[in-house]
């Protein structure tokens, strides 16, 4: 079974599409005006989408996760169709919009036996309604909800795969930075805790010492000052440890969330020394990259590469997805800025899957070392 999904995760269409997919009710109303139907016929059909309506936007409002609550909603809409359909062929409208949404509201294999049912429904009924009904009207609408209502499955089930995704993604990061917050703590304790109990042992005696023995307490106060800059030294150099663990520690994290994708990650890292700020910034491109590959490329491989020639850096970034024309959102604006502040560079071509190609100075302008 799915994790329950975020509410964000929505049937496809939520937004302006649920008003402009009420277009098909149209079709409700060919079979009575070509007819010159009675007046019941008309207020009949006028009246069943007023029950339609609560219902199909009932559906909509819930998440894209199979419920009892959204296959009976989605029943009813059939339901409906059925019981119009004796009066008004059209009524195989409501059918067809039970089909499209079999998918949301039922796991794969039980919608898929559900599209089933409502062909085989449709055809038994049509075969004891009037001559005049016929089979020419049960066909169109039996292969509308196989063609529909089966692409509409396969959808529903992406959708799904899609969350299921982005859920462990970010579960994963969530560890990540869990783990890594532990691991400064730990460095920190082990760093600073026996050097500061020094510096306050030191710093209490030379208050003792003050009145007594001046020179005592003089010696005792260069100690704290030597301690205090060894502590320092050691702080900067763990911090200078931890940008240079930032690249290493995303490539780590681009790999965990492509594995859970799906994605096969290959990646060729040349072993380089780059100053912090220019370090981070790679790690950010890849992140950016990364995220782009699981959420919108549909690729089947990632593959990442960093090198250098002595007076360039350069960062690539490809899949084997859908490619296409590229656009420019917020995070790849934010890296172009990010780059160009060290004298860097970014190129993304989508021809032949995406690529993306950063390339920054062997010592950036104004990258702190």
């Amino acid at each position: 079974m799915l994790r329950e999904m975020s509410l964000t995760t929505r049937w496809p269409g939520v937004g302006g599409l649920p008003y402009v997919y009420l277009v098909f009710l149209v079709y409700l109303f060919i079979a009575p005006f070509r007819s010159d139907a009675a007046a019941l016929v008309w207020i009949l059909t006028i009246g069943s989408i007023f029950v339609f309506l609560p219902l199909y936007f009932a559906q909509f409002g819930l998440t894209a996760q199979p419920s009892r609550r959204t296959f009976l909603l989605n029943l009813a809409i059939a339901c409906l169709g059925f019981a119009l359909l004796p009066i008004n062929s059209g009524a195989t409208t409501y059918v067809i919009y039970s089909a499209a949404g079999a998918g949301f509201v039922l796991r794969p294999r039980a919608a898929l036996q559900y599209l089933v049912a409502l062909a085989v429904a449709v055809g038994v009924e049509v075969f004891f309604l009037p001559v005049e009904y016929g089979y020419w009207m049960a066909l169109p609408t039996i292969a509308l909800i196989g063609t529909v209502g089966g692409s509409n499955v396969y959808q529903a089930e992406q959708i799904r795969h899609q969350a299921t995704l982005r859920r462990a993604q970010e579960d994963v990061e969530e560890m990540a930075k869990v783990a890594e917050r532990e691991r400064i703590a730990r460095d920190l304790h082990d760093l600073l805790g026996h050097t500061l109990s020094v510096i306050a042992l030191k710093s209490e005696l030379a208050s003792k010492l003050a009145d007594r023995d001046p020179v005592g307490a003089i010696r005792e106060i260069r100690d704290v000052e030597q301690v205090s800059r060894q502590a320092l030294t050691e702080v900067r150099r763990a911090v200078e440890g931890y940008h240079q663990q930032g690249f290493t520690g995303e490539l780590l994290s681009a790999r965990r969330a492509l594995d859970a994708a799906g994605v096969q990650f290959d990646a060729q890292i040349a072993p380089l020394d780059l100053p912090p700020r220019s370090e981070t910034a790679l790690a950010l491109a890849v992140r950016e990259a990364v995220t782009n590959v699981i959420r919108h490329a549909g690729a089947t491989r990632c593959m990442v590469r960093l090198q250098a020639d002595g007076r360039e850096v350069t960062l690539s970034v490809e899949d084997n997805g859908r490619g296409g024309a590229v656009a420019e959102g917020s995070g790849l604006t934010g890296m172009r800025s990010r780059l160009a502040a060290l004298g860097g560079t970014v190129h993304v071509d989508g021809e032949r899957g995406l690529r993306l190609l950063v390339t920054l100075p062997a010592a950036p302008a104004g990258a702190a070392t």
